[in-house]
C-alpha cells in the first residue's frame, strides 16, 4: 500500500508520495514512487506510482527506455513527447503494455494487475495539467473544481483536502496541507510511512522548483505533526458538547 496526491494550483503543483512497501508485517521496506523528468527551459513532469511495486517499476522502466511506435519504429520517451496529452498517452500505453506481459502469470498465482500513476506537468508553450492514469491505462484529468488527485490508500487523507485547499492556495500552504493529508494518513495506516518525497513545481518555471526527501526524525515535519494533532484537541475541546441526553 502507498499514499500520494498531486494538487494542481494556480501557482503550480505539488506532489507527494510515501516510499513504504511492504509483503507482510516482517518484510518491510522503502522503494521511491516519484520520478521527476527535467530539460530545464522546455518542460518539467512527474511521475507517482501507486499499486503492485513490481509492476509500477516496470512500467517506470519501460518509460524510460522508450516505446515502439508500431507503426514508424521510432521510440517514444516522455522527455520527446509533443504534449502533456501524448505524454500521458504514453503512460497509459506503458500500464498497457505491461499489463499484457504480466497479467496471464498474476492471474495464476491468484493475482491483480494493480497500479496506478499520477502523472503531470508542464510543456514550453502549455498549460500545466495533472493525470491519474488507471491500471487499464485510461486516464482522467485534474480540474479546477477539485484541485487534487489521490492514489493509492486515499481516503484517510481526503478530508483535509476537501476542506482546506481551493485551486488559488498558496504553493507552500497547499504542500503544509498535503503533508498533513500524509500524516492523517500514516496514523490511520500503517502501510503507509515515512520517508516522504515531495515536488513542487512552480508554473511557468519549466523545472521543479523543490525536491525533497523528508526523513524519519526531521524537524519540520515532526512539529507539523505534534501541531496538528494539539490544534484537533483544541478545537474539538471548543465545540459544545451535544445537547441530546443532557440532564437539565
Amino acid at each position: 500500500m502507498t499514499y500520494c496526491v498531486g494538487l494542481l494550483l494556480d501557482q503550480g503543483m505539488v506532489l507527494i508520495a510515501d516510499t513504504r512497501t511492504n509483503a507482510g508485517l516482517d518484510n518491510v521496506s522503502t522503494y521511491r514512487k516519484l520520478t521527476i523528468i527535467e530539460k530545464p527551459g522546455e518542460r518539467v513532469l512527474a511521475l507517482a506510482a501507486a499499486g503492485n511495486l513490481s509492476m509500477s517499476q516496470s512500467v517506470v522502466g519501460l518509460l524510460e527506455e522508450g516505446i515502439e511506435d508500431a507503426e514508424t519504429g521510432t521510440i517514444q520517451k516522455l522527455e520527446d513527447a509533443g504534449s502533456l496529452f501524448q505524454a500521458v498517452q504514453l503512460v497509459g500505453r506503458a500500464v498497457r503494455q505491461v499489463r499484457s506481459i504480466h497479467e496471464p502469470g498474476l492471474k495464476e498465482a491468484g493475482l491483480s494487475f494493480d497500479v496506478s500513476f499520477l502523472f503531470g506537468g508542464q510543456i514550453a508553450g502549455e498549460p500545466m495539467r495533472l493525470f491519474m492514469v488507471y491500471a487499464a491505462g485510461n486516464f482522467i484529468e485534474c480540474g479546477q473544481d477539485a484541485p487534487f488527485l489521490q492514489i493509492g490508500e486515499h481516503k484517510y487523507g481526503k478530508p483535509i483536502l476537501d476542506r482546506a485547499v481551493g485551486y488559488d492556495s498558496d504553493l507552500y500552504d497547499a504542500l503544509k496541507i498535503g503533508l498533513i493529508s500524509m500524516d492523517s494518513t500514516m496514523r490511520s495506516n500503517l502501510g503507509v510511512g515515512l520517508p516522504i518525497d515531495i515536488a513542487v513545481i512552480r508554473r511557468d518555471a519549466l523545472e521543479a522548483e523543490l525536491v525533497h526527501r523528508i526523513e524519519a526524525g526531521e524537524t519540520y515535519f515532526h512539529d507539523l505533526r505534534e501541531r496538528w494533532s494539539a490544534a484537533l484537541r483544541a478545537a474539538h475541546m471548543a465545540i459544545p458538547r451535544p445537547p441530546y441526553g443532557q440532564k437539565r
